[in-house]
């Protein structure tokens, strides 16, 4: 009988290697704080809350269990209790939030990572996410062609993946990351896309990010809405014996909304873009160790975006 139980028992932990946990995690304080509204959430104090957070991960990978992470949004939250007719102050309404988030693909691997790195890379998988939502939305909206009857928002997406891999292809290989931001009518869409190419010519970028940022310049294709894409690749040989250090190198297009395509920006608009708070139009001072270039001619796919 003990070793029938112990069976079971070793049966069971196998089986549970086997099934991953989705562990939702509130990223910043005023997450948490939103939080401590409901009697049923059990923390009164963020870092308390970080430091059980951590166990919890190093336990579940310590079991060899596969774990994702996923960033709990107490406002969207409070959005879907609505919708669906939920208490939101019940562990089983948090619970299937949770389920829905993770559905839509917007998890982060847990490999060990500290939380000083994890939580950042949640914040951009919500933030991809976001982006995604509002930029699919917007295509939708376009509606078709009144004369040849194709769908926009369809059209614009295959050029804006055109245009993407155009930037890449003139990027070359090593390091990149870039940023497009879209004035798209109500909200701008701002969406960021790390990226890598080897000497073999194999690139490695993250799959929602990249449909994010392709979503987002489609988004201003289809609207025919003014915006940029800024490209850094960074520098990546080791500054020789007594050389001078390599430089980073900033390069940038604008979106043209008559062409609906990428048109290069010169040094001087890369450098002022570069170079000027988003927010105030401030002047702010260059980055040392980083030369700004204009952007690269990209070859026109030919046509307009509809008839």
């Amino acid at each position: 009988m003990p070793h029938s139980r112990s069976r079971r028992r070793s049966r069971r932990r196998a089986l549970r290697r086997e099934a991953p946990s989705i562990v939702p995690v509130l990223a910043d304080e005023a997450h948490f704080a939103r939080m401590r509204r409901y009697d049923t959430f059990a923390f009164d104090d963020h870092g308390s809350y970080l430091r059980h957070l951590d166990g919890l991960l190093r336990g579940l990978r310590a079991g060899q269990v596969p774990a994702r992470a996923v960033l709990f949004d107490p406002v969207d939250y409070a959005l879907f209790c609505q919708e669906r007719g939920l208490d939101a102050d019940t562990a089983d309404s948090r619970v299937n939030y949770v389920a829905e988030v993770a559905a839509g693909g917007t998890t982060v691997p847990y490999a060990g990572q500290p939380l000083g790195r994890l939580l950042p890379q949640l914040r951009d998988a919500h933030a991809c996410r976001l982006t995604w939502q509002s930029g699919t939305e917007v295509l939708a909206r376009a509606g078709a062609c009144g004369r040849c009857g194709a769908e926009i928002g369809k059209a614009a997406f295959a050029r804006a993946a055109r245009a993407l891999s155009a930037v890449l292809d003139a990027a070359g290989t090593g390091s990149h990351h870039l940023v497009a931001s879209v004035a798209v009518p109500g909200s701008p869409l701002v969406s960021a896309l790390d990226v890598r190419r080897s000497s073999q010519d194999a690139l490695y970028a993250h799959e929602s990010a990249a449909l994010a940022l392709t979503t987002a310049l489609a988004a201003g294709f289809a609207t025919g809405s003014h915006g940029g894409l800024v490209l850094r690749t960074e520098a990546e040989s080791p500054p020789g014996t007594g050389g001078p250090a390599p430089r980073d190198v900033v390069r940038g297009w604008r979106l043209d909304p008559a062409e609906c395509w990428l048109r290069p920006l010169t040094a001087a608009e890369v450098f002022a873009a570069y170079c000027t708070d988003p927010v105030t139009r401030d002047p702010v001072a260059p980055e040392p160790g980083v030369d700004h270039a204009p952007g690269r001619e990209l070859p026109h796919p030919g046509g307009a975006l509809h008839c």
